[in-house]
C-alpha cells in the first residue's frame, strides 16, 4: 500500500469520526439549563464530556494533519 493511498484512508476515517464526535458533544449547555436556569454559568468538563473534548481535538489534528501529509507528498 503506498503512503498517499494510506494517508487518503486515513482523511476518510478521521473526518467520520470527527463528524460523529463533533455531534456527539452537547451544545454548552448544562442539565440545569434544559430545567430553565441559565446555562451561563462557566462549568469545568469532567468524565465523559472531557474526554469527548480530547478525542474531538485529538482526530481534528490527524484530519488536519494527513492532509498536509497530502498535500506535501511529490504526486
Amino acid at each position: 500500500m503506498q503512503i498517499g493511498s494510506f494517508l487518503e484512508v486515513v482523511i476518510l476515517i478521521s473526518a467520520f469520526l470527527t463528524i460523529v464526535l463533533i455531534l456527539l458533544q452537547s451544545r454548552g449547555a448544562s442539565l440545569g439549563a434544559g430545567f430553565g436556569s441559565s446555562g451561563e454559568l462557566y462549568t469545568t468538563r469532567r468524565g465523559l464530556e472531557k474526554s469527548l473534548f480530547v478525542t474531538t481535538i485529538v482526530t481534528s489534528v490527524i484530519f488536519v494533519s494527513s492532509i498536509l501529509g497530502l498535500l506535501l507528498i511529490p504526486a
